[in-house]
């Protein structure tokens, strides 16, 4: 039988940051409606009670990632594919995603959207673990830095898809995180203006 992790951010405290994101992003979206594109299956819960928070009106779209082992010339690589992303031209759309960590997902996922050229694009994470990144991408909403390379519970599993219904986010043996986050500024180039006016 598996322990229950240790607690990384309780019950409480995951209310009270989503609660101040949803405010933000309602602030943000005044006037328009929110094409949230979620990200299955570890942001379901985050993006619950994230959209219920958003004051504005809310139209959900739902991709799923997979990682596949592609060979190619007698090499073996791993390739990402996503499930069929909507198209939405002139559509102000976010992100939904549990975590930012190396932001090669999401990169390939932001420019899968932009194909469509979309009137705005902003990212939400849960978690964001900007030491890892390996690509020029950053989130425009998150609701905390995390120090763990292992978090699970609301929403996130652990080994055998265990520890998704639990109430709070945990990690097992991790260190203390870095603290909370909010709004963070993208490059202009890659979402915000899109030269379809403001966002």
């Amino acid at each position: 039988m598996s322990l229950e992790p240790k607690v990384i951010y309780s019950k409480a405290r995951l209310a009270a940051r989503i609660a101040a994101l949803g405010k933000q992003v309602s602030k943000d979206y005044k006037g328009r409606t929110v094409d949230a594109v979620i990200i299955l299956e570890d942001a379901f819960i985050f993006a619950a009670d994230l959209l219920r928070a958003i004051s504005r009106p809310v139209v959900c779209h739902f991709v799923r990632l997979e990682m596949r082992d592609v060979e190619l010339s007698g090499f073996s690589r791993r390739e990402i594919f996503f499930t069929k992303p909507p198209a939405l031209k002139d559509r102000d759309i976010l992100i939904i995603a549990s975590m930012l960590h190396t932001g090669v997902t999401i990169d390939f996922l932001c420019k899968r959207l932009q194909e469509n050229r979309p009137r705005s694009l902003r990212i939400a994470v849960l978690l964001d673990k900007p030491a890892d990144r390996r690509v020029d991408l950053q989130p425009d909403y998150f609701g905390f830095l995390g120090a763990s390379n292992r978090f699970v519970g609301y929403g996130l599993a652990g080994s055998h898809e265990q520890f998704r219904n639990l109430p709070f986010v945990g990690a097992a043996g991790s260190k203390r995180p870095a603290g909370s986050g909010g709004k963070k500024s993208v490059r202009a180039s890659r979402i915000t203006r899109l030269k379809r006016g403001k966002s």
